[in-house]
């Protein structure tokens, strides 16, 4: 099994090296919520969830895609990926750090759903740091 988030942050990372706009890619919860949040802050755009379904012997099989779209004029020139499967990285709400002085993007998964550093640190929610974005 491999490493749904950092597929998705290495995807994105290397179509804003090349500028490309538009990405597809298998569907999961996490990555849905990790593209509304960079929905919000303004990273990418029109995401959309297609359905598709291939006929074979045994039936049909509905597997999700994920696509979206990268702001042009936002491309992301740093994604770090911070806790991975081998080693969870933990934090208290209280001491959250914004990186950039408040500029970068810090997402983290709390008991409250996947959020921005921002948002978790008003709420004084702590959980597994994600990754950081700027």
């Amino acid at each position: 099994m491999t490493d749904q988030i950092a597929d998705l942050l290495i995807r994105i990372k290397n179509a804003a090296a090349v500028r490309k706009d538009f990405l597809s890619m298998p569907y999961t919860k996490m990555k849905e919520a990790i593209l509304l949040i960079l929905e919000k802050n303004g990273f990418v755009k029109n995401i959309k969830i297609i359905a598709e379904t291939n006929s074979t012997s045994s039936g049909q099989t509905g597997k999700k895609c994920i696509s979206f779209e990268l702001v042009a004029n936002q491309y992301p020139t740093h994604i770090k990926q911070i806790s991975k499967p081998g080693h969870r990285i933990y934090t208290k709400g209280k001491d959250i750090k914004i990186p950039l002085r408040g500029l970068g993007l810090v997402i983290i998964s709390t008991s409250e759903g996947v959020i921005n550093g921002k948002e978790a640190s008003k709420k004084g929610l702590g959980g597994e740091i994600i990754c950081e974005i700027w």
